[in-house]
């Protein structure tokens, strides 16, 4: 009797979870299972792919080009293309950090009822489209619009800044658009802190930078380290910002992977430079279990 209740319990428990399951394996497994497969096909004559003809001309073509007698030479043009994506990911993460460390630490050192309000309106931008808000960019940033003309009107510039249309821009942007995604986890790991070991190193004669150093930064380093993961992956493959903001001037990673199933019409390239990003994203995934989910395993 108690086996036949166990089985059907378990039974349940595998019912509960197979919906979750389909869901997972019909829009995750399967597009990367096809997107692996298209990724190994030749590029048809028109474009697309030809879907009984396979080869590996995807993955050589990355480091490679073919020469007129058909040798090979190596080609860095794609590899610039994801040095500049990981520089302008690092760098708009730096600065999301830079930005989103003092004010999580500001919303944590508040009282509750004032916390929640400042969580609120963190969270507001997120109620308007990434589309909308780099439009609203576009006309703050643009020459002679609304920043140019406070700047003159405070006598800072004489002139147009030509901010619009440069990686200063895409990284305004970029900010922008994840700097919720490095303020939350960070505001969540200082929530719990107890903020008399601030004051206890403030009697110890420690100061502000030793107690932000010795106390405050090691007790939010798994917060800092959520939210570059969460700020630096989007902004590794982003699209909408680069494209509008940046003006298509310099080709970043979402960019050349959109023109090669649009223009281009490479579909194997195309799956091919999406592996190659979800490998990266990937490795940093695998970074950052290792370095902050074990530790906390271990103490457990």
């Amino acid at each position: 009797m108690a086996a036949s209740l166990d089985a059907r319990g378990r039974l349940g428990q595998r019912l509960l979870v197979a919906p979750a399951l389909l869901v997972l394996v019909v829009f995750m497994v399967g597009p990367l299972l096809l997107m692996g497969y298209v990724s190994l096909l030749e590029k048809g004559t028109y474009g697309g792919v030809q879907w009984d003809v396979f080869s590996g001309e995807a993955y050589v073509r990355f480091l490679f080009e073919r020469d007129f007698d058909d040798t090979l030479l190596f080609n860095p043009d794609y590899l610039r293309i994801f040095a500049r994506s990981l520089g302008l990911a690092l760098w708009t993460t730096a600065l999301a950090l830079a930005v989103g460390l003092p004010t999580a630490l500001y919303i944590a050192m508040q009282p509750p009822a004032r916390r929640n309000l400042l969580v609120f309106l963190v969270t507001i931008p997120f109620w308007t489209n990434l589309l909308v808000r780099n439009y609203a960019w576009i006309l703050l940033l643009r020459n002679n619009g609304l920043l140019d003309g406070l700047l003159r009107w405070m006598g800072v510039t004489d002139g147009p800044l030509g901010i619009l249309y440069t990686d200063t821009a895409v990284a305004i942007g970029l900010v922008y658009s994840f700097l919720p995604f490095m303020v939350l986890p960070i505001y969540t790991s200082l929530e719990k802190m107890d903020f008399r070991l601030v004051e206890a190193a403030y009697d110890l004669y420690a100061g502000k930078w030793q107690a932000l150093r010795r106390i405050v930064l090691p007790l939010a380093a798994p917060g800092i380290a959520a939210g570059c993961v969460l700020v630096f992956i989007p902004c590794l493959g982003a699209y909408v910002t680069p494209e509008l903001l940046g003006g298509g001037k310099a080709l970043l990673i979402g960019n050349l992977i959109q023109g090669q199933f649009g223009v281009a019409r490479n579909w194997p390239f195309g799956a091919a430079l999406a592996f190659a990003l979800l490998a990266i994203v990937l490795l940093v995934m695998m970074v950052y279990t290792l370095r902050f989910k074990r530790p906390a395993e271990g103490g457990r």
